[in-house]
């Protein structure tokens, strides 16, 4: 029953970090989607090999962006 208990409440208090996680805002957050024609906001992301990828430094160049959810 012990154990049971522990669980529970390391399920709660991950539920409630993550939930906290979510609301906290990041720093240059947007409030809106980005529009059609709009310029899209500076980021940098990490590839498959492990290189930083900044989308100012393609600027000019054709860039496609594929967002999926899950892990595969």
């Amino acid at each position: 029953m012990k154990v049971l208990s522990a669980l529970f409440q390391t399920i709660v208090l991950l539920s409630a970090a993550m939930s906290a996680n979510l609301h906290t805002p990041i720093h240059g957050e947007r409030n809106a989607p980005v529009a059609v024609g709009e310029v899209a906001p500076d980021f940098t992301l990490e590839d498959q090999n492990h290189n930083q990828l900044t989308l100012s430094n393609a600027r000019g160049t054709p860039v496609v962006l594929v967002f999926y959810r899950g892990y595969w």
